[in-house]
């Protein structure tokens, strides 16, 4: 055979006995290949990362997209480009420039730098608490561990900003100093979250809704066990920006947060007490759109009404289901129900502003014993009813069953301020210096929908509204005075969530019993037992008869007596017999409860309605962020489903 022709040969035969490369094993790095030749680098033309320091990049990208055009159809990409619809500003511009360092990678020298694993740790810690509180998750592609590396391996920081400065692991402490200003709304958001950080034992912050443009209604709630409710223990809130113009009452409440953080931290046997046997929930902004719009203008410029209202040019304090009429039309009647009116449905059927809504929500799932709505405009406590008993009157005093303990609850703060109980005319709020610096609502003037009324007639919980000043938006160097003027009264206040009476109703057994009624002979206001059979009554001092009653079981009746100093609410529990023989009630519904029917409406609004079940979508419902990945198809990002 020809020399040659063997050796052709002998050299197909090894070329069809090599052992085939498998994918798997190449992706390994277990084949012998030839070395590819690096991959250029190229221009960024990437408009959603058009912000990052460099202009070269490189593809594949970290996450294997091989090309601009398979990375600009990508979930990844959608969601950097639609983070300002997501987060409404804050965290966007340092998660817009990490999430790009993944997707158009830095190109020096044909080579991929890495961006440093410090920087994304700490934009983590910064801003994760932005995806908590729309229920996102983290995504995946920011996974510190796996797309980043350490200084030592050479990296860089993509956002500039935590360079030389890595974060430390335990929150800073907390300065008692607080800094009298007026806070964007991202500056309250961040404020919020590092206070509820450095408490973290005895703070959390969530969120009760959103605004009309897509603004979370943030609250910080102060507690010994953050997050749950405990037995007997009463829960308070203060809600403030209701109108968006009038902002002394956000600032109060941010003061309000920090301080109780500090004071509970520095050992304040006061504050130590308070937090520890109350539930605080603090409410800075109820209207934050009102108060961009108010913003714009400042402090000194802005007008009675300019960002009063919300979004849609809805009064949020005319927005509430007016109750009050029901109750002058029931009070008339034998057995009319004239407490824990329910919502009529009629009300959805009108114009209820997403913040509204939010607040409605709140007070049903909460057993709130206690409320403050901080207002400007003047400088008076005002209590209900706010809606007068007279239709022709638009001036006329019409008390509630409980008119003498709202007195004493509008005095309470009213003594508490320096101004406001001054008896002097010659002030802002003079025209209340006779009547002690408070006044019923509806004599001062009339007006239907407000929200102190809804919360006494369709909860439990007594309400009253402070006016904090003339000024709706006074000048910043305003601001430390009026918080001396306010501070006291507003601990003060909070410190009346324990007068009265607390217990626990319970059968035979010892089970608690849920919707109970306890009655107060001679006041026409019951209030109902909540979850283990617990329930508060607010009453002033003095003898009381306290009766319990639940369908099925005998009435207990006791006397009481309350002196007029109490360190906490008379500890008052009943234990009801069931009645022979043994008669089983049960209350059935008209339909879906007043928090389904909310949850339905929020539902259909955003674009979500099912065909599940009767009235709207299954337990498997997308979040309302859903349809902002509808375009991808079959490619939608399922790892930002926080459940997964």
């Amino acid at each position: 055979m020809n020399r040659v022709v063997f050796a052709l040969l002998v050299l197909v035969a090894i070329v069809q006995c090599a052992p085939r490369c498998e994918p798997a094993d190449q992706a390994r790095g277990r084949c012998q290949v030839e070395a590819a030749e690096p991959a250029p680098c190229l221009n960024n033309y990437l408009s959603y990362c058009s912000g990052m320091s460099y202009s070269k990049i490189m593809f594949p990208n970290l996450i294997g997209q091989i090309s601009r055009e398979e990375a600009e159809i990508s979930a990844e990409y959608v969601l950097i480009s639609v983070l300002d619809n997501l987060l409404n500003g804050e965290c966007n511009t340092d998660l817009k420039l990490l999430g790009c360092s993944i997707i158009a990678p830095r190109c020096e020298n044909n080579m991929v730098l890495k961006p440093c694993r410090y920087a994304c740790e700490a934009l983590k810690r910064d801003c994760k608490h932005s995806f908590e509180l729309i229920q996102m998750a983290w995504p995946y592609f920011m996974d510190c561990d796996r797309f980043f590396v350490s200084e030592e391996e050479g990296c860089y920081d993509p956002t500039g900003k935590y360079r030389d400065s890595i974060m430390p692991d335990e929150p800073e402490t907390p300065y008692t100093v607080l800094q009298f200003k007026y806070h964007s709304y991202l500056e309250m958001t961040k404020l919020l979250k590092q206070t509820a950080s450095v408490c973290a034992s005895i703070s959390t912050m969530y969120t009760i809704g959103r605004s009309f443009e897509g603004k979370d209604l943030h609250v910080i709630e102060f507690s010994s066990n953050p997050g749950e409710h405990e037995l007997l223990e009463p829960e308070f809130k203060y809600v403030a920006n209701m109108h968006g113009n009038e902002v002394l009452g956000r600032e109060l409440l941010i003061y309000l947060a920090q301080y109780l953080c500090s004071e509970y931290l520095n050992g304040n046997k006061r504050i130590q007490a308070l937090i520890n046997n109350t539930r605080i929930h603090l409410l800075p902004s109820m209207n934050p759109d009102g108060y961009e719009i108010a913003s714009e203008e400042g402090p000194g410029y802005n007008g009675w009404a300019t960002g009063r209202s919300n979004s849609q040019s809805i009064d949020l304090n005319r927005n509430f289901p007016d109750l009050t009429t029901v109750f002058y039309q029931e009070r008339r009647k034998r057995g009319g129900q004239v407490d824990h009116i329910p919502i009529p449905r009629s009300y959805w059927n009108g114009k209820v502003a997403p913040e509204t809504r939010g607040v409605i929500k709140w007070m049903k799932k909460i057993p709130f014993v206690l409320s403050g709505s901080l207002h400007g405009g003047d400088l008076v406590a005002s209590y209900p009813f706010d809606l007068s008993r007279l239709p022709e009157e638009d001036k006329f005093n019409s008390p509630t069953p409980d008119d003498q303990m709202f007195k004493m609850l509008a005095k309470t703060y009213s003594d508490a301020h320096p101004i406001m109980s001054d008896t002097t005319d010659e002030r802002c709020g003079g025209n209340f210096a006779n009547k002690g610096g408070i006044i019923n609502g509806a004599e001062w003037y009339s007006f239907a929908g407000g929200m102190q009324d809804f919360s006494y007639l369709h909860t439990n919980s007594f309400e009253i509204t402070l006016e904090l000043g003339c000024d709706k938006y006074p000048p910043e160097d305003e601001l430390y005075p009026a918080w001396q003027e306010n501070k006291e009264a507003l601990l003060t206040y909070i410190e009346m969530v324990h007068r009265g009476i607390k217990g626990i109703v319970k059968d035979e057994t010892g089970r608690g019993i849920k919707g109970a009624q306890i009655k107060i002979r001679g006041i026409r206001h019951n209030i109902l037992t909540v979850t283990n059979g617990e329930y508060w009554r607010l009453l002033p001092p003095g003898t009381h008869f306290v009766s319990a009653y639940a369908r099925g079981h005998t009435r207990v009746l006791k006397r009481i007596y309350l002196p007029a100093k109490m360190e906490g609410a008379g500890r008052v529990d009943f234990v009801l017999r069931r009645l022979e023989p043994d008669i089983y009630f049960e209350t059935f519904e008209d339909g879906m409860d007043e928090l389904d029917l909310i949850d339905h409406l929020e539902r259909t609004e955003q674009g979500h309605e099912g065909e599940d079940d009767e009235y709207s979508s299954s337990r498997s419902e997308k979040p309302w962020w859903w349809p902002f990945f509808a375009t991808l198809g079959t490619n939608s990002p399922d790892w930002l489903l926080s459940n997964n």
